[in-house]
């Protein structure tokens, strides 16, 4: 009786630890996902600094049936031209096993037609898009409830106004998403991008 009851318990171990692991995972998962989603406006910075534009930016979670990662649906326009974003994208949120996480990018075909119509994408599935090797978005907690990083060094390619790259870096935190996207040229000089720092998306609460 009692070898059946420690094997039994030692079998109640190996079951139980996996699952506590995957509990925890995919709680602090679920938290930056949900502090990335939502919709957010630079209408605040553009006011204190006309160097930046009024640009409003809404993430919204797409197939909540899928258990491989937090995918989202993200457009950019600005706030004057809300029905034409000039930057679609999905969003693949996955957690590494050194604990930080990592955004990877996705585009789609004939993306206007999504535009203001997330329902649509319930059509679509990761097999119809195209991942943007190299312009994954890695970020790692910096605080309580904080979390920083950006794009590997000149790993994302970017043909846009004479650039050789792209580099973007990432703040996020419960209140706001500080997003700084530049292009740069073969020899390093900015070409696009803003110049003093990034935008600061300030979350709606409506």
């Amino acid at each position: 009786m009692k070898l059946i009851s420690i094997r039994n318990f030692i079998i109640t171990c190996f079951i139980i630890t996996p699952l506590i692991g995957v509990s925890q995972f995919n709680k602090e998962l679920k938290t930056v996902g949900k502090m990335m989603q939502g919709k957010f406006s630079s209408e605040k910075q553009s006011n204190a600094d006309s160097t930046f534009f009024d640009i409003r930016l809404s993430i919204t979670p797409i197939w909540d049936e899928r258990t491989d990662a937090i995918w989202m649906y993200v457009e950019q326009a600005v706030s004057s031209k809300i029905d034409k974003p000039y930057r679609q994208r999905i969003y693949k949120l996955t957690q590494l096993s050194d604990g930080s996480f990592e955004s990877a990018v996705f585009t789609m075909k004939d993306p206007l037609r999504f535009a203001g119509k997330v329902e649509l994408l319930e059509g679509l599935n990761p097999d119809s898009l195209e991942l943007r090797e190299g312009c994954s978005v890695f970020l790692k907690k910096s605080g309580k409830k904080s979390y920083e990083g950006g794009t590997g060094d000149k790993t994302c390619p970017s043909d846009m106004r004479g650039a050789a790259y792209a580099s973007s870096i990432v703040t996020l935190n419960t209140k706001m998403l500080l997003s700084w996207d530049r292009g740069f040229d073969r020899s390093d000089k900015q070409v696009w991008g803003a110049e003093k720092g990034g935008y600061k998306f300030l979350r709606v609460r409506k």
